[in-house]
């Protein structure tokens, strides 16, 4: 039997599908990039395929067989598939994995973590597109690198903490995450891996932070509203409502979205202070 607590991550990946789908028609799940453009809800469309643009410019050329690897809800397995490549997607996520095959039906979809996803390759490119944080670097470089044909290329783009920014101070509550920048060097020196190519873009993809958190924050201030009433009309279907949520998500998460709701310190500054955002190739060290 289950918990009977509420699975607040496969919640919130299903509405993060459902607010993009209404805001750009598509269910692209990854942050933009703003040169040029104002950073409001209306812009987010166009903003997103300015970063795959910027992202696909990475790409070897020709025709390709690619590993996407955590592949989000397949909006970038499809337009792949369109351009002639043949696609293969890992996602951890039912609910993910259920939209992948919706979305890039003729993808070939693994619903596993990359760690433990049976795929054989050889591809010509094992692509992270902001999914390399959430894998640790002995885990992800070497399998990457394993799957690899001959001239394979691994393409990157993903946020990497600042060395010495002031997230130490607070790592968990800071804004932004991914592996320490000069760790992952070494780590891609120590694979047999070179940088080939590499495109910072941190600025103009801070302003997505902004943006991300404005949401959150009307959200904050339509259940502030609410509250605020029913503790003053209905203080018993108040307490009975914390009560319930309480125990549904447990206090820690509970806490954790209200904080989430109510920030003020997750901005583009702060993103910027503490992060770096990178789109990179890497090939293996020529022999």
């Amino acid at each position: 039997m289950g918990s009977g607590r509420i699975d607040t991550r496969a919640v919130g990946l299903e509405a993060g599908c459902a607010l993009a789908r209404w805001l750009t028609g598509k269910e692209h799940m990854h942050y933009g990039l703003w040169a040029g453009l104002e950073p409001v809800a209306a812009n987010l469309g166009a903003a997103q395929e300015a970063y795959s643009r910027r992202l696909f410019a990475l790409f070897p050329e020709g025709r390709l067989r690619i590993l996407d690897i955590g592949g989000g809800a397949g909006e970038t397995a499809k337009r792949l598939i369109a351009m002639g490549h043949q696609v293969e997607i890992v996602v951890p996520s039912a609910f993910l994995a259920s939209r992948c095959r919706e979305n890039a039906p003729g993808a070939v979809v693994h619903q596993a973590i990359f760690e433990e996803a049976r795929v054989t390759g050889p591809f010509d490119l094992c692509l992270f597109s902001e999914s390399f944080q959430y894998i640790q670097l002995r885990d992800s470089l070497p399998k990457a690198r394993a799957l690899l044909a001959p001239g394979g290329a691994i393409v990157i783009g993903d946020v990497f903490r600042r060395d010495g920014g002031p997230w130490l101070g607070n790592p968990k509550r800071v804004v932004g995450g991914g592996h320490v920048l000069s760790v992952f060097r070494k780590a891609v020196e120590a694979e047999g891996l070179v940088i080939e190519a590499e495109d910072e873009v941190t600025d103009e993809v801070a302003p997505s932070i902004d943006l991300e958190q404005a949401f959150f924050n009307v959200l904050g201030v339509g259940l502030s509203g609410m509250d605020r009433e029913l503790r003053a009309h209905r203080p018993w279907l108040r307490g009975l409502a914390v009560g319930v949520v309480g125990r549904l998500m447990g206090e820690r998460r509970r806490a954790s979205l209200v904080a989430r709701l109510t920030a003020t310190d997750r901005t583009a500054e702060a993103f910027r202070a503490s992060n770096h955002y990178l789109l990179m190739r890497l090939r293996p060290a020529a022999v």
